[in-house]
């Protein structure tokens, strides 16, 4: 259950982890662009997920950078220590995006997610005690497990998930996700942590790897291929664009109540096969000019969360017409090549070893 909302929160200063990757440098890009008072400091360990060039001409904002893992007790401890220091212009907190987030590399190496997103969420609560800061927990939709499709009779196939709804992770990643949850939640309950947590469904935007569904499908159709579909192409998501969901983060670091769970969505729910027909017409292409492929192991079929809890606090989505905001997120990939070529060459190198055509 959400409580009231508390007071507004002070915050002037950020620590956000994982800020080098997708939804955290475009968190980055966000507070700088609307709140150019908040000082940010950035520490990201610079894996393939993440790009220094998300953060390019950002230091000149004041941002400052730090290359390191949210495991590495001592440098965390510096870190969120500074942040305290600065208590007299305001209040401080860490907001924590670093994760190990592909399901298909979790599939391979599962214990790398165990250490980076159960770990390191209990190195970052511990440091945030210690230091007396507030800390904001990114998490996923993904720990509810998923839900029928709607229209198909079964029970739950007309539910959202809720702030109440039981965790059932699905995958290695979900479950290391759902880990850290509850680990926010127990540092709260017994050691005094500030903190809040969300849940958000599925982001989409620019600076997003190529190695994801949506910008997968956009740059290979940039390079003239057609697309590839799991499976029979069904499995629904609950699209959010990601600037919808940092500025929900920032609703919540304002307003929201310690000890808190928060859903973001944008009421998005669509169909694999849905937005790869959508891309297609953006392309001039017959909508249904895609390749089918082995489906994932334990692929979830659907996705939808209830963003009443958000709404509360005053938050609303801007990016209301999905195909706009993937318009938008298309015109990105094409006047940035030069960003995601070679990730991009990487990534499909890994699909091919291991997808199957389909006839």
């Amino acid at each position: 259950m959400v409580a009231s909302p508390r007071r507004l929160r002070r915050i002037t200063r950020v620590l956000v982890t994982g800020g080098a990757g997708f939804i955290g440098s475009n968190f980055v890009h966000r507070t700088v662009g609307t709140r150019p008072e908040v000082e940010v400091t950035v520490l990201d360990a610079m894996t393939y997920a993440a790009n220094p060039a998300n953060l390019a001409g950002l230091q000149d904002h004041g941002v400052t950078v730090v290359e390191g893992s949210v495991c590495d007790v001592d440098l965390v401890d510096r870190l969120i220590r500074e942040l305290a220091s600065s208590a007299d212009r305001g209040e401080a907190a860490v907001v924590h995006f670093a994760a190990e987030s592909h399901n298909d590399n979790a599939l391979r190496d599962p214990l790398r997610f165990v250490h980076t997103n159960t770990e390191g969420t209990a190195v970052l609560a511990e440091a945030c005690v210690r230091h007396g800061v507030h800390l904001h927990h990114v998490s996923t939709d993904e720990v509810f497990g998923d839900l029928p499709l709607r229209g198909s009779g079964l029970p739950g196939a007309e539910d959202r998930f809720t702030v109440d709804s039981p965790y059932r992770p699905s995958s290695v990643y979900s479950a290391s996700k759902a880990s850290a949850d509850h680990l926010v939640r127990a540092f709260v309950r017994s050691h005094g942590l500030s903190a809040t947590i969300s849940n958000c469904s599925n982001n989409y935007g620019p600076r997003q790897h190529p190695e994801k569904f949506l910008p997968r499908q956009i740059t290979g159709l940039i390079e003239g291929e057609s697309p590839r579909v799991y499976g029979s192409g069904e499995n629904v998501r609950d699209w959010i664009h990601v600037d919808d969901h940092n500025d929900a983060v920032w609703a919540v670091l304002d307003r929201g109540v310690s000890g808190g769970t928060y859903l973001i969505g944008a009421d998005g729910e669509r169909s694999n096969v849905d937005c790869v027909r959508a891309l297609n017409v953006l392309f001039g292409r017959p909508a249904d000019d895609f390749v089918r492929v082995t489906d994932r192991p334990g692929h979830d079929l659907r996705y939808a969360v209830d963003p009443s809890s958000v709404r509360e606090l005053g938050w609303t989505p801007r990016y209301t017409d999905f195909p706009e905001g993937l318009a938008a997120t298309v015109r990105w990939y094409r006047d940035h090549r030069g960003w995601w070529e070679t990730s991009r060459k990487d990534a499909e190198s890994a699909y091919r070893d291991r997808e199957e055509v389909l006839g």
